[in-house]
């Protein structure tokens, strides 16, 4: 590969500069979070000019709707990321934090002091597909917790990352060279503008200079950066995500929640994709939701049960095959299970779900503590919706990611989870006698 040689170069650049990074003060850093703000606000035609172009070549590619709609970035959008960025901004960075700190002494003056101190994780890589929005989370994030970044975004949104990483090195080169700072600290961010696989299988394997790799997009991606990888990963994985309506559920809170759960926005990983019902609401409850997701263009498929009940009303759905409970759809589609009891739900779920968001509606406090600590996953979700898994909607400004991951990190992911930890031992002479 003759551009091989080139991106390991570049690459090379970002992990040098990154101990230097690490240490920089937070008010530096803060600066060119707040220049590239500012730069988005400014640049605003221009992004959805780029963006444009993408969303018409995915239009003639023939993506789904759902799809398109994880890359399309309109008014709305690009106002959400300039107040990710201003959240991020707002937040105590970790860096540089003493978590705990003691004293040993191991006898004739011979003390010292440890202490463990949070350090950035150093060179993340993030691999992701179609949401260009993905990028700016994903610098602010990393420049604010000290870590640098290569960013290796999909082909479908290559415009519109282009103009927006453009931005992200204006904003660091000027703010550089205003702070009288090295050049070289522009390469913390690193973008490649090449989506071939080729290229980064061969990145894949720069555990040298790479210290994590973050997987964002579908559950064949994943797997795949999984099977490639000589990096540690994090792994954001795929979103089968449920809603178990319990016998003593609230019926309007569960048209409500169930409701937005599906197709609020249906092509993102916490939005809900089985609805698991109790035999003993299911008649008063699913003819009602039945009918408002088909106002809503949502496809139903069903379980037996659910077909035979909703037959009675004249509601005419597809029978759930077995690969509709492992499918994560991204689109407007729904399956739906009646289960005997609380146990078959949670059976149910921690069998063919992904341990991402998995959510409860029931006014009974013994089912709710029931389900909050036997479901297996990331987040549970008590009469809300599993659409509320989100790095901005927590407080964080934005996110990195969800982690199904039980190690390092788990759920949404903020700043404290780009960090990690170090022992700092300080002596005056201290020995191990």
């Amino acid at each position: 590969m003759k551009n091989f040689i080139l991106w390991k170069k570049k690459i090379e650049a970002v992990k040098n500069i990154s101990y230097k990074f690490s240490s920089l003060n937070n008010e530096i850093r803060d600066k060119i979070l707040n220049k590239i703000r500012n730069g988005i606000i400014f640049s605003k035609e221009k992004i959805f000019i780029e963006n444009k172009k993408d969303v018409l070549l995915a239009e003639k590619k023939g993506l789904s709707k759902a799809l398109i709609d994880r890359l399309v970035l309109n008014e709305k959008r690009i106002d959400e990321m300039v107040s990710g960025i201003q959240t991020v901004l707002s937040l105590e960075s970790p860096v540089g934090k003493i978590i705990k700190e003691w004293k040993r002494n191991l006898g004739r003056d011979n003390e010292f002091l440890i202490k463990k101190v949070v350090v950035p994780i150093g060179v993340i890589l993030m691999v992701y597909e179609s949401r260009p929005n993905v990028t700016i989370d994903s610098v602010s994030l990393c420049i604010k917790s000290g870590n640098c970044v290569i960013l290796r975004g999909g082909s479908e949104a290559i415009n519109t990352n282009k103009v927006l990483v453009k931005i992200v090195k204006e904003s660091i080169i000027e703010v550089c060279k205003g702070c009288g700072l090295d050049k070289n600290f522009q390469n913390i961010v690193l973008f490649i503008d090449d989506p071939s696989y080729e290229l980064l299988y061969k990145i894949l394997t720069f555990q040298q200079y790479i210290d994590l790799v973050i997987p964002r997009g579908s559950e064949k991606m994943v797997n795949t950066i999984k099977e490639k990888s000589l990096i540690p990963i994090l792994a954001h994985g795929s979103g089968v995500c449920h809603t178990y309506v319990d016998k003593d559920a609230d019926i309007n809170i569960a048209l409500k929640v169930c409701l937005n759960a599906k197709v609020q926005r249906p092509a993102v990983c916490n939005a809900m994709e089985k609805l698991l019902v109790h035999k003993d609401i299911a008649k008063e409850f699913l003819p009602k939701m039945a009918k408002l997701y088909i106002e809503n263009n949502v496809e139903l498929r069903g379980c037996e049960k659910t077909k035979k009940l909703l037959d009675k009303y004249g509601i005419k759905i597809k029978p759930a095959k077995e690969s509709d409970w492992w499918a994560e759809y991204l689109d407007y589609i729904l399956a739906i299970k009646i289960v005997k009891d609380i146990d078959e739900a949670i059976r149910h779920i921690n069998y063919y779900g992904s341990h991402h968001s998995d959510a409860i509606i029931t006014k009974n406090l013994e089912a709710q503590r029931k389900f909050e600590q036997e479901v297996d996953s990331s987040a549970i979700f008590i009469n809300s919706s599993t659409r509320l898994h989100d790095g901005g909607v927590f407080g964080f400004g934005t996110e990195i990611g969800i982690s199904t991951s039980k190690l390092h990190a788990r759920g949404t992911m903020g700043l404290n989870e780009l960090t990690t930890t170090k022992y700092v031992v300080v002596g005056n002479g201290a020995i191990r006698e």
